[in-house]
């Protein structure tokens, strides 16, 4: 399909106006009893993909990895008890970010769709776009300043992008901020050092205790600047074992080795799970 004609279905997409079932999903009673978040960054190789549960049973997925782990993910999130998803986050249109999202459009009942305002000439884009329309489902564009509902006592707000145009689509990045308590997380999808340097200008608020890197682990991001500025006391790096790529870049492993950050990779450790009571975060593993 001609990107003329993708670019026609994600207006009409826009014009539904349907933002689906509006009720929240139920948890395990353990997470909803210790009114935990829980933040789970998913092993799906060479791609990223989190799930995020708030204490009050409303979930978020950011990403959903390549389209040959679309199927993983579903089986995650039915293994951590969702059953709707209440936001649901396509960070940009590269493949290893949205290529499993049609199986968890199709697999759960999905309340509100945030995608940044650009196209891409894929068939995993197409293919997100129809099972979008198939749902019947409203895009809400993913810009700066958007708040996201995750229910009581959590704040999530987007801080990038801030601009209408980059020449890489990495930097269309939704960047996503969220707070629980004393306690905050910083997801940068694939935003490089151009979307970093516009949110270090505009005097955002960057600081987090997690810190999601950025293009996993590419030495285009996590530039020493926007490192410093969020100071993050842990860092999860989404990555696949023996990448093309070369990521994680050893520069970015410097950095955050020099400003003493503990770095997890899915690579070595599997899923990442974090846990946080709003005033302290634990982690566990799951190969």
């Amino acid at each position: 399909m001609h990107i003329k004609k993708w670019l026609a279905l994600l207006a009409a997409i826009l014009m539904l106006g349907l933002s689906g079932c509006t009720s929240s999903v139920e948890q395990s009673p353990e997470v909803l009893a210790k009114k935990e978040l829980v933040v789970s960054y998913i092993d799906v190789g060479q791609g990223d993909s989190i799930l995020v549960q708030g204490p009050s049973g409303k979930n978020m997925l950011i990403d959903a990895g390549i389209p040959e782990e679309g199927s993983k993910v579903v089986s995650y999130l039915k293994s951590r008890g969702v059953k709707k998803i209440d936001v649901l986050v396509a960070t940009h249109p590269h493949s290893d970010h949205i290529g499993g999202m049609p199986d968890v459009i199709y697999a759960f009942p999905v309340n509100k769709v945030y995608m940044p305002k650009v196209g891409n000439n894929t068939y995993s884009y197409e293919k997100l776009l129809v099972a979008i329309k198939r749902k019947g489902l409203k895009v809400t564009t993913a810009r700066a300043g958007v708040s996201l509902d995750l229910g009581s006592g959590v704040q999530v707000t987007i801080l990038a992008p801030n601009s209408s145009h980059y020449d890489d689509l990495n930097e269309y990045s939704a960047v996503i901020k969220l707070r629980y308590g004393d306690t905050s997380f910083l997801f940068e999808g694939d935003a490089g050092a151009i979307s970093e340097k516009e949110m270090l200008k505009l005097g955002y608020d960057l600081k987090a205790d997690v810190l999601k890197v950025g293009h996993h682990g590419s030495a285009y991001s996590t530039s020493m600047a926007f490192l410093e500025a969020v100071s993050p006391r842990y860092a999860v790096i989404s990555v696949g074992r023996y990448n093309d790529y070369g990521h994680p870049a050893r520069v970015t492993l410097n950095r955050l080795r020099s400003q003493g950050v503990a770095i997890y990779r899915t690579d070595e450790k599997g899923t990442i799970i974090a846990f946080s009571d709003g005033k302290d975060i634990s982690f566990t593993f799951e190969k």
